[in-house]
């Protein structure tokens, strides 16, 4: 088959693979429908060395049921189906809690396992991952159904763990696709003021037909300043940080008010942060988010997907085939696509 490796940062490459096998009774094999690239893959595209390359890439992914391992129930040869970019069995305590990323036989796609930008891709613990979609969906539904992987989940992710409620304040810290789907989300918990702080206007606009009401495009604390004048100088309650870089964590202190929640769910790019008397603890902030469980949400957001009542899948504004899966990267990492929807 055919599926992406970066070899080094910078150098993304489709090539030849073998064809994926059930290796253990709780695996499946699905072919790939539909994948994409995310933000957080631009981190090793920065970074990777080439003593840790070629690693394979993808995490997101719509497929079709190949094969199934002799103890996968409720799936079928034939079914369609989406899957959280965790895998995990979904029965054990911490899934039953809704935190399906610390399953003990659990793992992320692309890590250790083989990615999803891909032909194919065996999906271990399959019976708990997977989620059926209907056989006969609309395939302009794809998209949107296809940020459950991931994007939708992870900002929905941070407004759960922010407690957004009715009548909230919010400041969403980043433009990507998972900040604007943190936006939808807030607005979708009844948060009534959102303020996004970005700064690219085609990304900002989608942002406000998502829910957000105010837009600040200026970083640093002229930011802060900013999102602090448009709440009569306190801050909001609620700061949800979707970039995962030290300059917005920083944003995200300064614009959240005391007694307020910081919640983060960009992959952090840094190992130490402000936490001390003058950041969280002198005003009682909290600090939560973490990698999104999205298995935990699948059920509950899909109903929403699958009518059109929202489109999630606004946040795609690319597709290239898989061969030209390369190209999709270097668009993103030049900002001249939000995110790459990828095909067949």
């Amino acid at each position: 088959m055919r599926a992406t490796f970066m070899h080094q940062a910078g150098d993304v490459r489709v090539q030849d693979a073998p064809d994926p096998v059930i290796e253990q009774p709780t695996d499946a094999v699905v072919r790939v429908v539909r994948s994409c690239v995310c933000g957080s893959d631009l981190h090793p595209y920065h970074s990777l060395s080439a003593a840790d390359g070629p690693a394979p890439m993808g995490h997101e992914f719509i497929g079709v049921v190949e094969e199934l391992g002799s103890e996968v129930s409720g799936l079928h040869r034939g079914d369609l189906v989406v899957s959280p970019f965790a895998f995990a069995d979904n029965t054990c305590d911490y899934c039953r809690e809704g935190l399906q990323t610390s399953c003990p036989k659990g793992g992320f796609f692309a890590a250790g396992v083989g990615g999803a930008q891909a032909e194919a891709v065996r999906v271990p613990q399959a019976q708990g991952t997977l989620v059926k979609l209907p056989k006969d969906v609309d395939s302009a539904l794809l998209p949107s159904l296809l940020t459950l992987a991931d994007v939708y989940g992870t900002g929905y992710h941070a407004a759960h763990q922010a407690r957004v409620r009715p009548g909230d304040s919010v400041t969403v810290v980043g433009d990507g696709a998972v900040g604007l789907l943190a936006v939808l989300s807030a607005r979708q918990l009844g948060a009534e003021r959102i303020i996004l702080m970005g700064r690219h206007k085609s990304r900002t606009d989608l942002g406000r037909f998502f829910g957000a009401t105010d837009v600040v495009a200026e970083r640093g604390e002229e930011g802060i300043a900013k999102v602090r004048d448009l709440t009569g100088g306190q801050g909001t309650r609620a700061v949800l940080e979707a970039v995962g870089h030290l300059p917005a964590y920083e944003m995200a202190v300064g614009a959240v008010r005391p007694g307020g929640v910081i919640s983060r769910v960009g992959v952090p790019q840094y190992d130490e942060a402000p936490v001390g008397f003058g950041s969280l603890f002198g005003p009682n902030v909290t600090l939560t988010g973490g990698p999104a469980p999205v298995r935990a949400y699948i059920d509950q957001l899909l109903p929403a997907v699958l009518d059109g009542t929202v489109d999630p899948g606004r946040v795609f504004d690319r597709t290239v085939s898989l061969d030209r899966t390369p190209e999709g990267y270097r668009a993103m990492d030049q900002r001249e696509a939000l995110k790459v929807l990828i095909t067949p």
